[in-house]
């Protein structure tokens, strides 16, 4: 069977390809003694907190699982507004929010109403693969642009101005990142923001882990630098509602019908279900839940981060944000996916090889995800202490 030339410009997701080999080990023999601890996938260890499993419920036992508009429920759409006025002190017109299947499916969206053929959209290098491959499924070319630790390992004015080119069309960024967990400043966003506005391009910005941020200094989103910016958000990560595929888009009035009809098009309309549990999320009970899970996701931070620095595997920049540590393992291996099928073999640790991430130097970094128990940390850190001494 002859396949689109596209698929070319896919590479395979080698996160999940470890993942898989780290589950098929747990089920051996060689894990009986010693369970298989995963540090290696961003889902929070934290289900639906107990309002939102209700309300799915009742929208179950009330037979609300009709199509919705493809735009989302009003009323969710209306709720998550409400959110950015308290959470940011931001005005965002409900209409201007776009609910989702997933913040996937808004990347996706995003750049089909966007990037044409051989249009070239500028990323980080590191960052998640996943954004790039969206920008190749629309046809055009993902260029990766170096991130030091100086930079938080972001894009910054200067850089975005020094690589556009006559074919770009605009950045694609993600703030706080996967896989550093360190986001761009606020004031360098806005200078970003004005490059890519003089270039008349479009500003596209990740935002799923907005609501995981742990440092006041980096805690606001990108919309309050115009109504032109736009934002993708998640129902899976602050709001802990990853197998419920929920996501929305913030855009500029102009791109609402587009994306609509897109969306019409390619889906229908995102999960009602799960659009009737959301409502629940913004609860006063539920909201306190949610940032009592940001604490404890920062108490893990503080726990892991200081341990991975004592036994070598150094984190050059203190993630600010979501669950995940870049850490350095270069003292012990050339090769972060040797370095990792080691670990995983040896210590029972699954974490993530660079290789996924980009090209400028992640052979030398893993990355581990700290959506787990704080137990299960301090045994992670313990078994990785003893196998590397």
């Amino acid at each position: 069977m002859r396949l689109a030339r596209r698929l070319d410009h896919i590479e395979p997701f080698y996160v999940m390809e470890f993942a898989k080999a780290a589950a098929e080990l747990a089920r051996s023999p060689a894990c009986a003694d010693s369970p298989m601890i995963f540090l290696n996938i961003g889902e929070p260890d934290f289900t639906a907190p107990p309002l939102v499993r209700a309300a799915n419920e009742r929208a179950v036992g009330k037979g609300r699982t009709q199509y919705t508009d493809a735009t989302g429920l009003p009323a969710l759409r209306e709720k998550i507004s409400a959110w950015y006025a308290t959470r940011f002190g931001l005005s965002i017109d409900p209409h201007r929010i776009v609910v989702t299947a997933g913040a996937s499916a808004a990347l996706q969206l995003a750049c089909l109403a966007l990037v044409d053929r051989d249009d070239e959209v500028l990323l980080p290098d590191p960052s998640y693969p996943c954004n790039r491959h969206f920008v190749a499924a629309a046809e055009g070319k993902p260029v990766l642009l170096p991130a030091t630790a100086d930079a938080r390992y972001q894009l910054d004015a200067a850089g975005v101005h020094a690589a556009w080119g006559p074919r770009t069309r605009g950045v694609l960024l993600a703030s706080p990142s996967n896989p550093t967990g360190t986001s761009i400043d606020p004031d360098e966003m806005g200078r970003i923001v004005e490059v890519v506005r003089a270039h008349q391009g479009f500003t596209l910005v990740d935002e799923i882990y907005l609501g995981l941020s742990f440092d006041e200094r980096y805690g606001h989103s990108a919309l309050m630098h115009g109504d032109d910016v736009i934002s993708i958000n998640s129902f899976s990560k602050y709001f802990s509602m990853t197998g419920w595929r929920l996501g929305w888009l913030v855009v500029p009035e102009a791109l609402v019908a587009p994306i609509e009809k897109l969306a019409q098009n390619l889906y229908i309309c995102p999960s009602t279900l799960a659009q009737h549990a959301a409502l629940a999320c913004f609860e006063p009970e539920s909201i306190a839940e949610y940032e009592r899970r940001r604490g404890e996701f920062r108490a893990r931070r503080d726990f892991l981060v200081p341990a991975l620095n004592a036994m070598g595997l150094a984190v050059p920049v203190m993630p600010d944000g979501a669950f995940y540590a870049w850490a350095d393992c270069s003292r012990y291996s050339s090769s972060s996916w040797d370095f990792s099928d080691d670990m995983m073999k040896r210590a029972h640790v699954a974490i993530t090889p660079g290789r996924d991430f980009g090209h400028h130097g992640t052979e030398r970094f893993v990355r581990l995800s700290y959506a787990n128990s704080m137990a299960q940390l301090h045994e992670a850190t313990d078994r990785l202490r003893r196998v590397l001494a």
